[in-house]
């Protein structure tokens, strides 16, 4: 039977932001009590081990959930193909570790204890079978197992991390919160596998496959970390990269709202692809778009209208620079968001990688140029410039490799409502914070009334995609109190 597409996505955006919400959470205080130059250090080397997970993961992930999605009907398809991709994760992965440790580990230099600490988190992500039950579009599973882990890692940080001399603390909560997470959804496997003879086992077949999605894998993270990396190499003070951090974490967060759906709908596109359903895939990608433009529009203006009053009171003073940045990177909202409709949801389950990665590698070579010219003058905020021109890169070339699948006509057509309702938002909202002088209560009402303002002119507009949900809600509501009143 298949699974909501509508309560995954729930799921998922709830676990995504659950990952984002320790950091995001504990942010004011550990903006204050570390400062931004501890922010920098952590930022920058969590950079460094994140290069060795990227290659010891392979495109194992990706390749994994696509691989479950397509054999969840057969269990033992799945069972099989689980532990041949576990396995090679596990290999991989561990090669990773011990290049990490003769690296980085070992040896002189000021962060030495930082990477030996982050060698747990390369053994956590190795551990990781999320992408096997986001494959069986089981995403409640990896939900509720995670979020006791995440709740008593903010209670640890509040507990233990005091002054900037806990900085090692702080990275010890991190990775332990990482690994017991992924070891915890290993007690769900029992229910889903059957026992497989080892010598029904192929891993090495799944090898060429993974490294197809492996290149896209790179590129990706080169305008995601190199970001990081750079301006901690090419700016000797590391509040640059504290700053660039703080804007980002803010920025994903947001972000995760319109990403989330991708994950859920990449398994179940593949798995109607499978099945030759190609009008309902195209059904699947336009109630995408949808989505992304409903959400993407409102959420740039929002941000741009309240960064200013925002910033200083939540990360405190001295972090000005992070509104700036926020106002910059913004826009990489619904230019993800696009992408990963087109790349996500639709190049990789129909087995388009090869656009999907030219795509990637042309946003990375862009990315990288950019941050070679623009951060030795204007540091963090050349970096986050360069970031939205590689994003911007790599949405054009997706739509052009789908230009002929979809209406592309009719998909710009429906964003210039969007735009139109966001914008009038914005104005509202930027007349409120010009007025009211307490800038918390000025955060607030601007939140408030831009939500109530967008939400009312939507409907006004009589927009056909949030009528569907809001119909849909509605008889979900009836439904469960006709089923409750039977109950009584």
């Amino acid at each position: 039977m298949k699974k909501s597409i509508a309560k995954n996505y729930i799921y998922n955006l709830t676990y995504q932001i659950l990952v984002l919400l320790l950091p995001l959470i504990t942010t004011p205080y550990i903006s204050r009590v570390l400062g931004a130059e501890n922010i920098g250090i952590y930022s920058y080397t969590i950079s460094i081990s994140a290069y060795f997970i990227l290659f010891g993961s392979l495109g194992i992930a990706l390749y994994g959930q696509r691989q479950i999605a397509y054999e969840q009907n057969d269990k033992k398809k799945y069972s099989i193909t689980f532990w041949e991709i576990i396995i090679l994760r596990i290999i991989t992965m561990l090669i990773s570790l011990v290049l990490f440790y003769f690296t980085f580990a070992i040896g002189k230099n000021n962060y030495n204890i930082y990477y030996k600490i982050l060698m747990l988190e390369i053994i956590g992500n190795c551990l990781d079978i999320s992408w096997f039950f986001q494959g069986m579009e089981e995403f409640k599973k990896t939900v509720i197992r995670n979020t006791l882990v995440k709740l008593i890692s903010i209670v640890c940080i509040f507990t233990f991390v005091k002054t900037e001399a806990d900085l090692p603390v702080y990275f010890i909560i991190y990775v332990l919160s990482i690994l017991i997470g992924n070891i915890s959804l290993w007690l769900y496997l029992p229910k889903f596998l059957i026992k497989i003879k080892i010598r029904e086992l192929k891993i090495i077949k799944h090898l060429k496959p993974t490294m197809a999605l492996f290149i896209p894998q790179i590129a990706i993270q080169v305008y995601t970390l190199l970001d990081r990396t750079m301006i901690g190499t090419i700016i000797a003070n590391k509040s640059e990269v504290g700053y660039y951090e703080q804007s980002q974490k803010i920025i994903k967060m947001l972000l995760t709202v319109v990403t989330s759906l991708g994950t859920v709908m990449l398994p179940r596109i593949a798995n109607t692809f499978a099945s030759g359903k190609k009008e309902k895939v195209t059904e699947y990608m336009n109630r995408s778009f949808h989505l992304v433009f409903l959400l993407a529009f409102p959420i740039i203006f929002g941000i741009i209208a309240v960064s200013d009053k925002f910033v200083p009171i939540f990360f405190g003073q001295g972090y000005e620079k992070v509104a700036i940045l926020m106002k910059i990177i913004s826009p990489i909202i619904l230019l993800i968001g696009l992408s990963n409709v087109t790349g996500t949801q639709y190049l990789l389950p129909t087995k388009r990688q090869k656009e999907y990665t030219i795509s990637v590698v042309g946003g990375a070579i862009i990315n990288f140029v950019m941050n070679s010219i623009l951060i030795g003058k204007y540091g963090a905020i050349g970096a986050s410039i360069g970031t939205v021109i590689a994003e911007l890169t790599v949405t054009l070339i997706q739509i052009y490799f789908v230009r002929k699948d979809f209406h592309l006509d009719y998909i710009l057509k429906m964003s210039k409502k969007y735009g139109i309702v966001s914008l009038i938002m914005y104005v509202v909202c930027f007349i409120i914070g010009n007025f009211v002088v307490n800038t918390l209560i000025s955060i607030i009402l601007q939140i408030i009334v831009g939500i109530i303002i967008y939400g009312t002119l939507i409907i006004i507009l009589k927009d056909e995609f949030v009528y569907e949900i809001l119909n849909k809600l509605k008889k979900y509501i009836i439904k469960n109190r006709g089923e409750k009143n039977e109950e009584v």
